[in-house]
């Protein structure tokens, strides 16, 4: 009986440790060139509020890679900044395509599973979950 309560602090102890050494979030280092590119596209236009879905009806929205953990997609005058939750590895070097496959909706959302396919072989390279997606609008 004494054993097991010697134990018991040291359990919870060990557990209060282990709970606050949690790794940060990934930072994303971007590329001088990515970065260069992803600030043209952007450039004259404002951030708007975070949206959960954006449209894509018949597939017509325009995508371009930034690098692997940017994608924009530009719908009229608006270019939506797309940031997968992880990321899309092999995509900004146009090793694997992204398929994006839609179910009805005429949209594309946040929570999205995407599949990476290598569009030579057809071998499957991967998932890409789609986060919330950021409106850029020009400034007037």
């Amino acid at each position: 009986m004494t054993f097991r309560i010697s134990v018991i602090p040291t359990l919870c102890a060990a557990l209060v440790i282990a709970s606050s050494s949690i790794a940060p979030a990934k930072q994303v280092d971007r590329s001088a060139k990515a970065a260069e590119k992803l600030a043209r596209e952007l450039a004259g236009r404002t951030a708007g509020p975070a949206v959960s879905c954006i449209p894509n009806w018949r597939g017509q929205s325009d995508m371009t890679i930034i690098d692997d953990n940017t994608i924009l997609f530009e719908d009229g005058a608006t270019v939506y900044v797309q940031k997968p939750r992880a990321s899309c590895d092999g995509i900004e070097r146009h090793n694997y395509t992204l398929v994006v496959r839609q179910y009805g909706t005429g949209r594309l959302c946040s929570g999205d599973i995407n599949e990476l396919i290598d569009a030579t072989t057809g071998v499957y390279g991967g998932n890409c979950v789609f986060g919330p997606f950021v409106p850029y609008r020009k400034t007037s």
